[in-house]
């Protein structure tokens, strides 16, 4: 009865033989997985940059620069720069700021500026005349508002819109002074404010003032912007 017993037993391979092939088949899997898995890993990290660290070989690409050339603008190594745009590094928050500063300032010296838009020519009106007069100036010269000044600062605007307003309540505008329909003051910004910035402010005020030390020295308005762009 222990003949059959003895041949199953002797049917099944060395044990020892047996498990160290299991745990070789194991480990060959196992490290080519773990193989696969790194380059993969490295592959996304090269292609799934994070948006700024992209927008530096963008922007150096833009202004001409060699990698050495921007590393001398920015106090970098120009090995940083090839590593950074490479994906091969993931670097600090100084180094990615001090790079991006140098680049984007490159940017808005290139940008327009609000002297390049400015009408020179600026008509005013003081807060004490009487309303008839500014309602004369801008249909004499074609325009929808008027800066209001008091001792040659700019203390206010008044516009079409805010004489309709006043005849809509049945009022005399003629009667009345530029004070008693005088709105906001406009925006005052200076002549190297780039225009970016300007169009922002044109959004939500009909013109904006130029000034110099607190002058007024200028306008600009929808229009001027417009006529750049033509």
């Amino acid at each position: 009865m222990r003949k059959p017993a003895e041949k199953r037993a002797n049917s099944f391979p060395d044990n020892e033989y047996y498990f160290r092939n299991i745990f070789l088949n194991f480990y060959s899997t196992t490290a080519t997985n773990l193989n696969h898995n790194l380059q993969l890993k490295d592959v996304k990290h090269k292609t799934d940059l994070n948006p700024e660290l992209q927008e530096i070989r963008q922007l150096r690409k833009k202004h001409n620069l060699t990698q050495t050339q921007l590393a001398k603008l920015a106090g970098v190594s120009q090995s940083l720069i090839a590593k950074i745009e490479s994906g091969r590094i993931d670097p600090t928050f100084s180094h990615v700021r001090r790079i991006l500063e140098v680049l984007h300032g490159m940017e808005r010296e290139k940008e327009p500026k609000a002297e390049q838009l400015i009408t020179h020519k600026i008509i005013v009106v003081g807060k004490n005349e009487p309303l008839s007069k500014a309602i004369k100036e801008m249909k004499s010269y074609g325009i929808s508002q008027l800066p209001v000044t008091e001792a040659g600062m700019v203390i206010g605007l008044v516009s079409e819109t805010a004489i309709i307003e006043k005849i809509a309540e049945g009022k005399n505008p003629t009667s009345r002074q530029v004070k008693d329909v005088m709105e906001e003051a406009p925006p005052v910004v200076a002549k190297t404010t780039p225009l970016p910035a300007v169009t922002e402010l044109l959004r939500h005020a009909p013109l904006v003032i130029v000034a110099e030390n607190g002058k007024p020295k200028g306008v600009i308005t929808k229009a001027d912007v417009l006529k750049r762009i033509g």
